[in-house]
């Protein structure tokens, strides 16, 4: 078998990874990155194609050709919340803000040419297959290559293979706090088709949701005012939902879909639970989907993703430097991502799990009656919100025969906020886990306890 050696192999070309390793070559290591994709089907990955913006991307790759050449439409103002019950829709606007929608496939594409262009050694058609782990330190891959078996050596091994990642179910992790507590039903299934209409939408400027009865939504995401980005998901945790024949039922009603071409259509699996609680075990770090590191609510996750690949790079590379790619080493990572996106997402996975304890028309009349800056900031923002007694009495109004559902929302609400503090404490050691690590669980046994939720962790 032949064996390559290299200071750092990153394994999967998706945001995180591609940010992973161009950091890294950057910082002048020898660097390859292995996708199991071909050149062509590069960065090909079923995605809602949503996204804020490149503004907190890290400054590694070129930003401005990333979005001249992918991004289609950038004059997202708002979003459009359809009730499945009435057919009313609530119309919520972005507050001094705008969003944008991309091409995803060639995002990808030019990210990994970015990537290479940074120094990094890229091969396609590589498919992993293991760890190379001798005692408790994982030291590189096996995989096969254009049908060829070989080993990748490394000094670091970058995780970003994404979600239920097949190197996790390879390790040996029993020697570190690496996040094992991970299982299906934390998980969605997903399924999008990209469309092209003959007319131009009416909603060109918005991100359109429908809630389904799944603990899911569909969506609708302009890329242009005739090219549609139209999917849906729903949670592994409830009853299996035929993605293909839900989504067509939906089009068929819409009269802006009659004639409508599907340019190419894809399915996915999506982490809809908070980040994990730490990633890295001595060798080896997990980053974006195969971390855990999408938005529970919207599933979003590229800037977050961009993030981790980027703070793994940068806290690897100083191991490296230091002879030293330990657990405790590596540590300095989780607190980054905890301490920023990663609170946020716990936080908002507090929604799910609340969410997923009640019936859609519970959820349905809660949510339409909430100020729609509030719902942004709870569940796409922040994962907190904040309500002024003017506010709190209009929104009791309104939902007359749902208080009880009111009062529980308004108790997850303050513990997300708790649930952020707690995530502000991280600890900078392994030393101090364990004690964290049960004073957040305190956090979401109380918020079991409200929603009645079975426990989902």
């Amino acid at each position: 078998m032949v064996t390559e050696s290299h200071d750092v192999v990153v394994v999967g070309g998706g945001t995180a990874g591609c940010f992973a390793a161009a950091t890294a070559a950057q910082e002048g290591l020898d660097v390859v990155l292995v996708e199991r994709k071909t050149e062509e089907e590069g960065g090909h990955i079923a995605c809602g194609d949503g996204i804020k913006g490149t503004s907190s991307f890290p400054d590694v790759i070129d930003r401005e050709r990333l979005r001249e050449e992918s991004f289609t439409n950038q004059n997202i103002r708002r979003a459009l919340f359809e009730n499945p019950r009435t057919g009313e829709t609530l119309d919520i606007p972005f507050q001094g803000e705008t969003g944008a929608v991309v091409d995803r496939w060639t995002y990808g594409q030019v990210l990994l040419e970015e990537t290479a262009d940074a120094g990094v050694d890229i091969h396609y058609d590589t498919v992993v297959q293991d760890v190379i782990q001798p005692s408790g330190t994982v030291t590189g891959v096996t995989a096969t290559r254009e049908g060829r078996p070989l080993e990748y050596e490394a000094d670091l091994v970058i995780d970003g293979a994404g979600a239920l990642s097949l190197l996790q179910d390879k390790a040996d992790f029993s020697g570190s706090y690496f996040d094992t507590n991970v299982d299906y039903s934390q998980f969605c299934s997903a399924y999008r088709e990209v469309l092209e209409v003959d007319d131009p939408v009416e909603w060109d400027d918005a991100l359109v949701f429908k809630p389904t009865e799944e603990l899911g939504y569909l969506w609708y995401f302009p890329r242009s005012d005739t090219e549609i980005n139209a999917g849906l998901g729903f949670q592994m945790n409830k009853p299996p939902m035929k993605l293909v024949e839900v989504l067509k039922a939906d089009l068929e009603r819409r009269p802006e879909f009659e004639n409508a071409r599907v340019k190419n259509k894809l399915g996915a699996a999506l982490p809809t639970r908070r980040p994990y609680d730490s990633a890295v075990h001595d060798g080896y770090v997990a980053v974006g989907d195969a971390a855990g590191h999408v938005n529970p609510c919207t599933g979003g996750g590229i800037p977050g993703a961009a993030k981790a690949g980027h703070w793994a790079a940068k806290v690897g590379v100083e191991a490296i430097s230091d002879g030293d790619v330990s657990e405790a080493a590596l540590w300095e990572y989780n607190r980054r991502v905890q301490t920023d996106f990663g609170k946020r997402f716990a936080a908002m996975d507090l929604y799910n799990i609340f969410g997923g304890a009640h019936e859609l028309d519970e959820l349905v009349a809660v949510i339409t009656a909430l100020p729609g800056q509030q719902l942004v900031d709870a569940i796409g923002k922040k994962g907190t919100a904040e309500m002024g007694l003017g506010l709190k009495l209009k929104t009791l109004v309104k939902t007359v025969g749902h208080w009880d559902v009111l009062r529980e929302l308004y108790r997850v609400q303050k513990a997300a906020a708790e649930l952020k503090a707690v995530y502000d404490t991280y600890p900078d050691t392994p030393d101090y886990y364990e004690a964290w690590q049960k004073e957040r669980d305190s956090v979401m046994d109380r918020v079991y306890d409200v929603t009645g939720a079975a426990p989902k962790y």
